[in-house]
C-alpha cells in the first residue's frame, strides 16, 4: 500500500523571529509518534529562496508522513493530532498555513 503524508505550508510570518521560536520550541515537539499516533517520519523545511531569486511565497513546510492513507486519517482523530493543527494555525501570523494530504505514487 503507498504511503501517505501531511504537507503544511506556512506563509511568510509577520515577525520571523518570532514564529520561528513558537515553531522550534513549541510546535515541532508537538510532531512526534507518541502523540501522533502511527507518524513514521516528520520532515521540517525552511525556504530560503526561488530558482529565480525572487522571496519565496512561504517561509517553512512540514511534511508528516504514515505508511497509508488510513494510518493517516486515524491520526488526524486524535488529540494530539488536533492540538497540533490548532497550534499550527495560531503561530502562523503571516496567514493560515495550508494543508494538504497527499498519496505516494510509485
Amino acid at each position: 500500500m503507498a504511503g501517505a503524508k501531511i504537507v503544511v505550508l506556512y506563509p511568510r510570518p509577520g515577525d520571523v523571529d518570532e514564529f520561528e521560536r513558537a515553531y522550534t520550541q513549541e510546535h515541532v515537539p508537538m510532531v512526534d509518534a507518541e502523540q501522533m499516533p502511527g507518524l513514521i517520519k516528520f520532515v521540517a523545511t525552511k525556504f530560503v529562496g526561488t530558482a529565480t531569486g525572487e522571496a519565496p511565497p512561504f517561509h517553512r513546510m512540514a511534511e508528516l508522513h504514515f505508511s497509508s492513507l488510513q494510518a493517516l486519517q486515524e491520526c488526524a482523530q486524535t488529540e494530539g493530532a488536533q492540538k497540533a493543527v490548532q497550534h499550527a494555525v495560531k503561530i502562523s501570523t503571516g496567514g493560515p498555513p495550508v494543508f494538504m494530504v497527499a498519496v505516494e505514487e510509485t
